[in-house]
């Protein structure tokens, strides 16, 4: 799991008040069942993928719109969860990207059929959260990307990606 205790502050937050966002928003403010849920990927992901949350269950508000958190109702928020490595991208089917090889599109009730062997765990944390869970593959560098120049926040939820 991450070290929750950076200081660090990205995209205004801290991995503290992340942290506790996504517990308090996301699962109801069970530490277990965010446990469990981290757990869950681990067992499917490949050993070298970094696992991140992004959106608005990280932020409290949607980034379009700044509307807060399951503002349509309890469960209506999805959680954008991105797989991050080379390994996990072959996982998508080659439909299946924005950019070949580099950015998947997510896994979701929109295309619920481009990444077959994900497909079971999505199922397990949506039954887990009663909400739902969007999964992206992407490369570090995309992350990059996001982080220092959109100014994007995301807690990492396994493993850690490379700092520049």
């Amino acid at each position: 799991m991450a070290d929750s205790t950076d200081a660090a502050v990205q995209g205004g937050l801290t991995e503290e008040e992340k942290r506790h966002n996504v517990i308090s928003l996301a699962f109801h403010g069970r530490e277990d069942l965010y446990e469990q849920f981290c757990k869950e990927i681990e067992q499917v992901v490949p050993p070298d993928t970094t696992v991140i949350l992004r959106g608005s269950a990280v932020t409290g508000c949607r980034w379009k719109d700044s509307a807060p958190f399951d503002a349509d109702g309890p469960g209506t928020s999805d959680l954008d969860l991105t797989l991050v490595g080379g390994t996990v991208l072959d996982y998508y089917l080659p439909e299946g990207f924005y950019i070949a090889g580099i950015h998947s599109k997510p896994l979701s009730d929109k295309d619920p059929e481009i990444a077959p062997r994900l497909l079971p765990l999505r199922r397990r944390l949506m039954s887990m959260v009663g909400r739902p869970v969007d999964i992206q593959g992407t490369r570090d560098w995309v992350m990059f990307v996001r982080e220092y120049l959109m100014g994007q926040p995301y807690l990492t939820l396994i493993g850690k990606l490379e700092q520049p």
